[in-house]
């Protein structure tokens, strides 16, 4: 008897991420400093936890309902509208989840259908792939490199014509992981004004919103397109709260009735304490990113001096915690080789660009999660490297 020919065949598409397969290529190197990480190495605020703590001791360890409790969801959605000028009824637009990724999976899973397309600007991240094809839909990339790895009104509207009647979603991320760009007012609402003109969804994955750099605030396309986006957030990149497990979905009742049901049976809901340490997360400490951000810009700031001085071209990223360096020319150019390479003879990993996507190749990407100490003996590992390679 062999089970394995009877699991779903869309599992065949997926397989073991690149991220995982380099971690593993050099998990046996000593002394390894990891410039990889997806979360701030910062820890949750203390009131937080303690919030969390009396949660504990009161016993609320029961089921929510399955949005989530209502103080939650009205913090939430308070907390969108005073951030974000985004407008959301707590009883029946807001969805609490296990993090952003069980959002992603409920929202996907719940408008997507065999054959159907998905557009996804990229180099982009490796998780959105993997959901699409359980299903029987496919990702289709919009290479953003020509242009700084920002998407054009031109850019979305050729691929939406060329995708037809397949076409079921645009999947937008930003801050972007990996290269850390992001979206003025003005880019913003051109593409919604392209956008508005198609019957699709557009999923938005914006849980990198208070980890911005410039000047202007984040503006959410579900500011311009309210009717059409399924708005993706959570709480582990704004509060170091990784490992709590608050996603939320904001959408317009019609469509929240429908994507309860997958949420419902993926999840059921969050776990009863993480929820009030979130409701803390969303009220007392609806600014705690900031002190975060004030040092994520020193890091980020100085490996842009490092990096650019031994030749890596880099688009200065205003926002989330990542450095997408261009390799330069002269060095090996296969992004695998050349972190594996790095990683071999000065015990620091960066990510290869690769992981990312055929777009990435010839990228590195590096996280700026990490302490100053970290960072600076990583640099000063780099240049060695580079001196050692050059031509």
């Amino acid at each position: 008897m062999d089970l394995t020919k009877r699991f779903n065949k869309n599992l065949d598409k997926i397989e073991v991420s690149l991220i995982r397969q380099f971690d593993q290529s050099i998990s046996d190197i000593p002394g390894m400093m990891k410039l990889t990480l997806g979360e701030p190495d910062f820890t949750t605020p203390e009131h937080v936890k303690a919030a969390a703590k009396k949660a504990i001791d009161a016993n609320q360890s029961h089921y929510t309902g399955m949005s989530g409790l209502p103080e939650l969801r009205q913090a939430a959605a308070d907390f969108v509208e005073e951030k974000y000028h985004l407008h959301y009824k707590p009883e029946d637009e807001v969805l609490v989840t296990v993090g952003a990724t069980e959002a992603l999976s409920a929202a996907l899973t719940a408008i997507l259908e065999p054959g159907d397309s998905v557009l996804l600007p990229a180099p982009a991240y490796p998780g959105y792939e993997p959901i699409v094809n359980l299903v029987g839909a496919e990702i289709v990339e919009i290479d953003t490199t020509a242009n700084d790895f920002v998407l054009t009104p031109e850019m979305l509207e050729e691929a939406i014509v060329e995708q037809g009647d397949r076409l079921k979603a645009v999947l937008l991320n930003y801050p972007t992981n990996p290269t850390g760009v992001t979206y003025s007012r003005e880019q913003i609402k051109a593409l919604a004004d392209v956008l508005r003109k198609y019957d699709i969804f557009v999923v938005s994955d914006e849980v990198y919103s208070e980890l911005t750099y410039h000047k202007e605030a984040h503006v959410s396309i579900a500011e311009y397109l309210p009717e059409q986006t399924i708005l993706i957030n959570g709480l582990s990149k704004s509060h170091a709260m990784t490992g709590w497990r608050i996603g939320f979905i904001f959408a317009p009742a019609l469509l929240t009735a429908q994507l309860i049901k997958s949420h419902q049976y993926l999840v059921t809901a969050a776990a009863t304490m993480a929820q009030f340490a979130a409701i803390e997360a969303l009220t007392v400490g609806k600014n705690d990113t900031l002190i975060m951000k004030e040092e994520y810009i020193k890091r980020r700031d100085y490996i842009i001096e490092k990096m650019s001085a031994l030749g890596f071209k880099i688009i200065k990223p205003d926002g989330a915690f990542y450095i997408f360096a261009k390799i330069p020319a002269g060095y090996e150019q296969d992004s695998f080789k050349f972190c594996q390479d790095f990683a071999r003879e000065k015990a620091v990993a960066f990510i290869p660009g690769v992981a990312f996507g055929k777009y990435g190749q010839g990228y590195v990407r590096l996280s700026y999660a990490a302490s100053m100490e970290t960072i600076s003996r990583a640099m000063e590992r780099l240049k060695e490297f580079m001196e050692n390679h050059a031509d």
